[in-house]
């Protein structure tokens, strides 16, 4: 048959790797300036745009969505084109994908900096913004299965497989966890509330890792690994069945984030089996990987791209195995909560797809630039300080994990807690500089990836069109010899889209749809009442400033929890809260009990300088909210919104909902007043004192009823 002539896209090769490094240097930048926040105060700079609570969320998008982003498709673009040989499907597309993305980045950092989010762990971003994500996702699908369908090549290799999985999950995960009802332009409510919200957003937030940060990589390390290694996959049996198990259970596991909170037992229980269960598939595809270097193990101690791989692959299988660990109930009761969970993401983070990234980054470049690397030597360099970076990073970050654990648990002999959780936090601050010394290091090493590429690329040129030949694909394929049964999907891309679909939705169904459709799971507590209107306008506020972040609202039955802050939490305390605010990690302490607990001018004094309420406190300042005043005019779509989703405001209520609102604001402004703080009724600070009374107090007692309108 005669091979047709057809010509390699690279430039969308090379704008993606380009944007890879870009956005890397900045979300590692914005990461060292957060590890420095949690310990220095000041380097939050007085201002909204910059406080912790705005620059966490900007650093976990940025090196999610747009480092790893970006890497995955420089590593599909360029890999899916060889493995199909063909070009990819439209060059047009091509274009509307990269600047897309990035577009959708920009608009991402500006929102989340000027206080638009969601307060959805990795699923921050608002209704515009994700409704622009599914176009370009569905833009990028139609790109890859279009090239997948035209291809040359009639058996799909195993890295197509990934990309294709994490293609139609990324799809699922991101639309099922968007449902949101827009009260404005950049403001809208989860249409999920309290233990329904948060296990949909832990489906989401757990296979966001899996979908996003692990199978297209998985994809990404099977092809350019045995490249760079020039050595054979080690088993392709063992491929096929790493990839099935792997998207069949990983989607299972999202409750293990839940552990001993308001969730069902049940929903706990299946995501600890799952999670257990992982670990098999998982290391499957690390000795996979490891495997394939047999016989070239010689070669890694003089190439850093086999170097960078060989870490990459170890630390994914480090994390891999811990995952599983961290989701027994026993360890988890240890973990949640602190800091070495922390750790735990960082090592795959900074090792699997940092390194793996660097990896590929050193490897394409020379190819498509047809020049060598500019200094292996450098590259090496780059390698051992990055090494010693996530060495300095991960293991202060454990140890400040087990230090919280041990010290929020302690008690003295006669059965009162021995440490106030300020003490918790002060101790281990070392810890906390010695983790930013190690991003520093972490940082410090791509820069010098950023020159030695730089020097590269303008030692080469762009192969921008790469001639290739290939026959076409025949219009049916004959086979020889004995065939297996995996061959039959293999050469199936549409079946292995709908196997694939039907593989994680199995997991996500089973778990979420008995939550929503049977009651007993959220039992209801008659004393539950939504919230006021200057309430709302609190709750509001306070996700705005990221205060999540920091604090969690959930009290786990766990005597110490008890001791610290009160009567545990139950899942009917949740019904109206849009989004729920359960937290994942504590830097300050729970907050499911705080309404009562101090005066209103305490809050006030703690907004405007935490260190005056807690001395040593590393809370930053929020003077804005002293200034700034409640948008009033969005307050009858909130109310409506909320009654579109279900909580029980009276009809019309929507109409009177700003004369509630000042009534209430009127009564802390005189209970301000009555300890000499003086202040205006509209102001921020008044709406999120008023959020933070409520807190907590609904089981302690009966409401008043709200007033209906007459």
């Amino acid at each position: 048959m005669q091979s047709e002539k057809f010509f390699y896209d690279n430039k969308t090769v090379k704008l993606f790797a380009y944007a890879t490094i870009l956005w890397g240097v900045v979300g590692m930048i914005v990461g060292l300036l957060a590890a420095v926040q949690i310990y220095l105060p000041a380097a939050n700079f007085g201002l909204p745009i910059t406080t912790f609570g705005r620059v966490r969320p900007l650093h976990t998008n940025a090196v999610i969505f747009a480092f790893v982003g970006n890497g995955i498709f420089m590593g599909v673009y360029y890999s899916l084109q060889r493995l199909c040989k063909a070009r990819m499907f439209n060059d047009t597309l091509s274009k509307i994908h990269f600047w897309g993305w990035q577009l959708i980045i920009v608009a991402a950092a500006i929102t989340l900096l000027a206080g638009y989010t969601t307060g959805k762990e990795y699923a921050e971003l608002e209704w515009p913004i994700d409704i622009a994500i599914t176009l370009i996702w569905v833009l990028f699908g139609i790109n890859m299965f279009g090239t997948i369908l035209k291809r040359r090549e009639s058996h799909l290799y195993v890295a197509i497989w990934f990309y294709i999985a994490t293609w139609v999950t990324v799809a699922m995960l991101h639309i099922v966890n968007s449902f949101e009802i827009p009260v404005t332009f950049l403001k809208s409510y989860s249409w999920y509330a309290g233990v329904q919200d948060a296990l949909v957003q832990w489906w989401y937030g757990h296979n966001a890792v899996a979908f996003f940060l692990t199978t297209p990589y998985l994809g990404i390390m099977y092809y350019f690994l045995p490249k760079a290694a020039n050595r054979p996959v080690y088993s392709y049996r063992l491929s096929i069945i790493h990839f099935w198990a792997l998207i069949f259970i990983y989607i299972w596991a999202g409750p293990h984030h839940l552990l001993y909170t308001a969730l069902p037992d049940w929903a706990q229980s299946l995501g600890v089996v799952f999670s257990v269960m992982l670990i098999a598939p998982s290391w499957g595809g690390m000795l996979n990987g490891l495997f394939t270097l047999r016989g070239a193990w010689d070669k890694v101690r003089e190439d850093p791209i086999l170097k960078f791989m060989v870490v990459a692959i170890t630390c994914y299988g480090m994390a891999t195995f811990e995952g599983p660990l961290l989701s027994l109930k026993n360890v988890n009761a240890i973990s949640h909560f602190t800091d070495w969970t922390i750790a735990h993401v960082h090592v795959g983070a900074l090792g699997w797809n940092g390194f793996l990234t660097f990896g590929i980054l050193y490897w394409i470049i020379p190819k498509i630039f047809n020049t060598p690397l500019y200094s292996t030597k450098l590259a090496t360099t780059h390698f051992w300080i990055g090494t010693i970076g996530i060495v300095l990073y991960a293991i202060p970050m454990y140890w400040a994990g087990f230090t919280q654990a041990m010290m929020w648990k302690q008690f003295t002999e006669d059965g009162t807690l021995k440490f106030q959780f300020l003490e918790t936090v002060t101790h281990i601050i070392p810890l906390y500089v010695a983790r930013s010394i190690g991003g520093l290091l972490y940082l410090v090493g791509v820069f010098i990836m950023v020159y030695n590429i730089v020097k590269t690329v303008k030692a080469g040129q762009l192969i921008s069109e790469e001639a290739a030949e290939a026959p076409p694909l025949p219009a049916k394929i004959v086979t020889h010899g004995k065939q297996y049964w995996h061959r039959w999907i293999e050469a199936r891309p549409i079946q292995m889209l709908v196997f694939s679909l039907i593989a994680v939705a199995i997991g996500g169904i089973l778990e979420i749809v008995p939550t929503f459709l049977i009651k007993s799971n959220v039992p209801t507590i008659a004393a539950v009442k939504p919230y006021t209107p200057l309430e709302l306008h609190g709750r509001d506020i306070y996700i705005r400033e990221g205060c999540y972040t920091c604090h969690s609202q959930m009290i786990r039955p766990f005597r110490d929890e008890v001791a610290r802050y009160g009567e545990y939490s139950k899942a009917g305390e949740f019904v109206y809260d849009h989004p729920f605010q359960w937290g994942s990690k504590r830097t300050g302490p729970d907050l499911a009990r705080i309404g009562g607990k101090y005066p209103d001018s305490w809050h006030y004094n703690h907004m405007l300088e935490p260190q005056s309420m807690s001395p040593g406190s590393v809370m930053p300042s929020y003077p804005w909210l002293l200034d700034d005043v409640i948008d009033t005019a969005t307050t009858a779509a909130r109310i409506r919104a909320m009654q579109t989703l279900g909580v029980p405001y009276p009809e019309g209520y929507d109409q009177i909902a700003n004369q509630e609102l000042t009534k209430q604001a009127e009564q802390i402004q005189k209970n301000l007043k009555a300890d000499k703080i003086q202040t205006g009724t509209h102001k921020e600070i008044v709406a999120l004192i008023a959020y933070m009374q409520r807190v907590g107090i609904d089981i302690k007692g009966e409401q008043k009823p709200l007033t209906a309108k007459k």
